[in-house]
């Protein structure tokens, strides 16, 4: 029993190291995993590439935000989001625009000349390519020959007649940018802007041009070619909707909708919740063309009686079909609401104080 405890203990003694050189113990940290075994033995393959030859220097991999394919890819969303947002930031600055008014409306109507001539109505709403010959509207021409098929005879008399809306919002936009460019301020105050596409929103940028302004164009990258109507003179391109609805309402003072689709009813009545809630100032929101909204105008006051909204609610729209109604509500509202201050004289340009 004695010999074994003093074997066992002599044996333990010499499993702690203490008889194991510097060189051993180095070997073995070097190579913990090392497997004397011949059968765990495996052969290496021999090398394929001389030793002598040396490997091509890899290029340079580009910086991240000058990757297109990083940035326009899943990976890079956020960031084009956030530059969506902050570059019109930058170019309002730079052009020293300061703050809007925006007109909504069909892409889809023409002018009076345009409406009285050649009449096409396209197939999608601002898109070059053209509809059906037999959907497109007829012209007077082939009206008055009989060579018109009915739903042609139809769209054409409808264009003719939408064609009265184009003026307006045309005529509107020229009453605007002449009472802003008598404004005592050193920045451009109120600018006409749209959408940036073809009907309501050409006959908006084209008012301001017409009476010397500038106006804004806030276009959309849709799966369709997109057209900028030639009187825009500040033109931003968005890819995300709600980039673009966020822009157009943080600079806005007024909301024009003209008679539209779609489109134009989401700007409204999104917008219409965000001043009911109070999520944004109160701002003027003129709903232009009584005929054409009658319906919907209709539907609101029964949702005000069923109780769904506010009756006070209905005030936070102006239905009107008078282009000098809208003229008047905008700038009573902005006069009451908004102190423009006038321009300092500089002295150092030798200019009067």
């Amino acid at each position: 029993m004695t010999d074994n405890r003093e074997q066992g203990t002599t044996s333990a003694a010499g499993k702690s190291g203490s008889t194991e050189t510097p060189a051993e113990k180095k070997d073995r940290n070097a190579a913990p995993f090392q497997n004397n075994d011949p059968e765990m033995a495996v052969e290496l393959p021999e090398a394929t590439i001389p030793p002598s030859v040396t490997p091509a220097p890899l290029a340079s991999a580009p910086l991240a935000y000058e990757n297109p394919t990083f940035l326009n890819g899943p990976d890079g969303r956020l960031i084009r989001i956030v530059a969506e947002y902050m570059e019109p930031l930058a170019r309002f600055r730079r052009e020293h625009v300061q703050d809007t008014v925006v007109f909504f409306g069909s892409a889809r109507f023409r002018g009076n000349e345009e409406a009285a001539h050649e009449l096409e109505l396209l197939d999608n709403t601002g898109s070059r390519t053209p509809a059906p010959s037999e959907e497109q509207p007829a012209s007077i021409p082939d009206i008055a020959t009989g060579k018109a098929s009915e739903l042609q005879r139809k769209r054409a008399v409808a264009a003719v007649a939408m064609a009265r809306y184009y003026e307006d919002a045309r005529r509107l936009a020229q009453m605007l940018t002449r009472w802003t460019l008598k404004l005592p301020s050193r920045r451009h105050r109120f600018v006409v802007t749209s959408g940036g596409g073809p009907g309501i929103m050409e006959a908006a940028n084209r008012g301001a041009y017409e009476s010397g302004g500038r106006s804004v164009g806030c276009n959309i990258q849709l799966p369709f070619e997109q057209i900028v109507n030639r009187y825009v003179q500040t033109s931003i391109t968005f890819e995300h909707f709600f980039v673009r609805k966020t822009l157009m309402v943080k600079y806005s003072y007024a909301f024009i909708i003209m008679p539209g689709g779609f489109g134009t009813m989401d700007e409204f009545f999104e917008t219409l919740t965000l001043v009911q809630t109070k999520t944004i100032t109160t701002f003027p929101l003129v709903l232009f063309g009584k005929e054409f909204y009658k319906d919907i105008w209709e539907s609101m006051q029964i949702m005000a009686q069923k109780g769904t909204i506010s009756k006070e609610d209905l005030n936070l729209v102006l239905i009107t079909d008078n282009v000098d109604d809208a003229m008047h509500h905008i700038i009573k509202y902005i006069r009451s609401n908004y102190k423009i201050m006038p321009r300092k004289r500089l002295w150092w340009l030798i200019e009067k104080t």
